[in-house]
């Protein structure tokens, strides 16, 4: 493969006053293979399937080029030290997670600061002194592997330990001693889509067989169930569950708090499903009985067995979801929790009551039950905003919970259950004061008229003028829901005059399944209007303009961007695309990509296929097209969305548009990654190349 040379020089010129570095790219040459394919009678090009198979040589060249273009035009933007160095002295305090009880210990995260990984420690009682568990930060060089999963057995005397490692989705288990703290000999490959539920002496598991080549190429059919008993090899590992017959079906267990039932939720999206069928097996029985056999588009989840009954969260005739108790001696259902006008977000049970949180504009409020389904208090929460939390067991007398909101860092309450009084356990040491910044929702009309709620951010005493930095934000799909949550890397773009806006598009869960619902299938241009819709009510308030606007979004969210940023390019002048879905008529080829048709709907239907190829990003680019400065993100060991989405829609974007266009196309590829950083610097990293790549592009400084 030859790649033309790549010619860089810096210019300066004033744009509102401000003073923009201009650099002209030759992008590196991507080679063109005749391909095509037809769709229902209609013939397709795919010029670029090579990129498909990312363990290549030519492919790894092609990376390599885009890296020396995409990291030789960032290094030279002269401010792009000064934004990393910010965001580390940002994101430098310690972070907790909400402690969890088993037994005399409670276990709970820290981040010191900037580690890579967090660390879990465990201590005798609140006020016991702490002790490291496990510290992901010691088992590898470079920070990227991750503890993926933990869970203790009932009796607390081993614990499930599940790593990923560079960012990818697979897992490997092994068990710990938790009188030693040291790893038996136990060693479980090729886990995915997995709890670890522990019954006796051993635990449920789900897993995939050994695939014959790259774990990335892995065609991630046939889940099974396993049981594993604590001392033995995985080849001497239990097959309790798997259907053959259905490869893409996905088949999880869960354990019941007592452990006389195993939970099997079986779902089958690949057919366009996007429901589950629910199993009970009781402890000493060889059969799993159905509560709901046939597989819909409704959901279950057990919460809690009551004896031989079962509390379930479902969303049956129920779009805002309602808690049901089914009595297993004559398969009746009745009513706990009746749905309410707003979206029940979950459900669960501690201290022998029903916790439940509902959103509310996309906000959350939360009250607790008697297991009947009576009220018997509401939360008081601090503020608007999310919280989340409430778990525990039968005996405890209090929960915790974590509450936060755009301006809120993430603080940890304890609630007493007995008195209804919540106090605050644990809040961050954080260089910020809340004071000064102000968040507002409006709710403004899409395309067809409906109202999309969206959250803006910002220092106090912004001028409304147009001439913000603005920052769109989206995600729309899945069922997804984008409550308030604090950033700290959100605030030094803040600071810097910016404004951060959250779009509550259709698709996702903010107001139950019929939300999601508008945005799905045969619906998803509405998600990509409501987007529209929402930089149309930023320019028109003069929040921003569209030479200071960029739009951002992640996986789902990369597509959203990169529908929008072909469908009205105009309208924006930045677009940050991260690990998108690009190419929507190949989607359900890679790994677990499947599993999308539920939302997605298939290319192999005729009707779908119209739907998907009027919209998908890599199939729309114009010829000559003008388009925002953009830079794709996404890495090497994603084996969610592949790369490939990303590579194939670089090399069309920068083939089609790169001689023509006023603006940079560029791809970051990160090593060593997933979908997502795999750990803390290369997540700054990121985040300082994006405030770098903006600034840059709208003509402004970071100061």
């Amino acid at each position: 493969m030859k790649f033309k040379s790549i010619v860089m020089s810096i210019t300066a010129a004033s744009l509102h006053g401000a003073t923009v570095f201009a650099q002209e790219i030759k992008y590196p040459q991507t080679n063109k293979i005749e391909h095509t394919d037809e769709y229902h009678g209609v013939k397709v090009s795919d010029p670029y399937r090579w990129l498909e198979d990312d363990r290549s040589e030519e492919t790894a060249a092609w990376v390599k080029a885009q890296n020396e273009v995409t990291f030789g035009y960032l290094d030279k933007i002269p401010f792009k030290g000064k934004i990393f160095t910010d965001l580390e002295k940002a994101y430098n305090y310690p972070k907790y997670s909400a402690p969890s009880k088993k037994g005399e210990y409670f276990y709970f995260y820290k981040n010191d600061g900037l580690q890579n990984q967090a660390v879990l420690y465990r201590q005798k009682g609140l006020k016991g002194a702490p002790e490291v568990v496990l510290d992901p930060n010691k088992l590898s060089t470079d920070g990227t592997t991750r503890l993926s999963a933990f869970s203790l057995s009932k009796d607390g005397a081993h614990a499930v330990v599940g790593l990923s490692r560079g960012g990818s989705d697979w897992q490997e288990y092994g068990v710990m001693d938790m009188k030693t703290l040291s790893m038996l000999p136990d060693k479980i490959e090729w886990v995915k889509i997995s709890g670890a539920a522990w019954q006796g002496n051993g635990f449920y598991y789900s897993r995939y067989p050994k695939p014959d080549g790259s774990a990335l190429a892995a065609k991630n059919e046939n889940h099974q169930v396993y049981f594993h008993t604590v001392g033995t090899e995985q080849k001497d590992d239990k097959l309790i569950f798997e259907d053959a017959a259905n490869p893409q079906r996905f088949h999880i267990v869960s354990t019941t708090e007592d452990e006389q039932y195993a939970v099997l939720s079986v779902s089958d999206r690949g057919k366009g499903k996007d429901g589950n069928s629910i199993w009970v097996l009781k402890r000493g029985e060889k059969d799993f009985k159905a509560i709901k056999e046939e597989i819909t588009d409704f959901s279950y989840g057990i919460i809690d067995n009551l004896g031989e009954n079962f509390l379930v969260e479902t969303n049956e005739n129920a779009p805002n979801s309602k808690v049901m108790l089914f009595e297993t001696k004559n398969g009746t259902w009745k009513t706990v929790l009746a749905e309410k006008p707003e979206p029940l977000q979950g459900a669960g049970t501690a201290g022998g009551k029903l916790f439940a949180t509902y959103s509310k504009d996309v906000t959350t409020r939360a009250y607790v039950y008697k297991l009947t389904g009576d009220l018997e208090k509401e939360v008081k929460l601090p503020a608007l905003g999310s919280a989340s939390g409430f778990g525990g067991e039968k005996g405890d007398s209090f929960v915790f919970y974590t509450f936060t909101s755009f301006n809120y860092p993430p603080t940890i309450f304890r609630y007493e259950i007995g008195s209804g009084k919540s106090e605050v356990f644990r809040e961050p040491e954080v260089a910020f004061k809340p004071a000064e910044y102000e968040t507002r929702q409006v709710f403004y009309p899409s395309k067809d008229g409906t109202k999309i709620p969206a959250f803006i951010t910002f220092k106090k005493g912004l001028k409304l003028d147009g001439t913000n930095p603005t920052i769109l934000y989206g995600y729309g799909g899945f069922n997804v829901s984008l409550p308030p949550s604090f950033s700290p890397t959100r605030i030094p773009f803040l600071d810097q005059g910016g404004v951060y806006v959250q779009a509550n598009l259709r698709g996702g869960s903010e107001y139950g399944e019929k939300w999601h619902e508008q945005g799905m299938k045969l619906k998803k241009q509405n998600v990509f209007d409501d987007f529209i819709a929402a930089a149309e009510y930023l320019i028109k308030e003069k929040y921003t303009s569209p030479e200071r606007l960029a739009i951002q979004g992640g996986s789902n969210g990369g597509l959203l961007v990169g529908a929008v940023m072909n469908q009205r390019p105009e309208l924006f002048k930045v677009a940050f695309p991260a690990v998108g879905v690009m190419d929507m008529l190949r989607f359900h080829k890679f790994t677990i990509g499947w599993n999308w048709i539920a939302d997605y709907g298939s290319s192999d239907n005729a009707e779908e296929f119209k739907v998907l190829r009027a919209y998908s990003p890599l199939h729309n680019i114009k010829e000559g097209g003008q388009y925002p400065a953009t830079m794709i993100t996404t890495a090497d060991h994603d084996d969610r969305v592949v790369p490939a989405h990303s590579f194939k829609y670089a090399a069309e974007l920068q083939a089609k548009a790169g001689a023509s266009s006023q603006n940079p196309l560029l791809i970051r590829i990160d090593t060593n990654s997933g979908h997502g950083a795999s750990n803390t610097k290369k997540a700054l990293e990121t985040q300082a190349d994006i405030y770098a790549f903006l600034f840059a592009n709208m003509g402004l400084v970071w100061k």
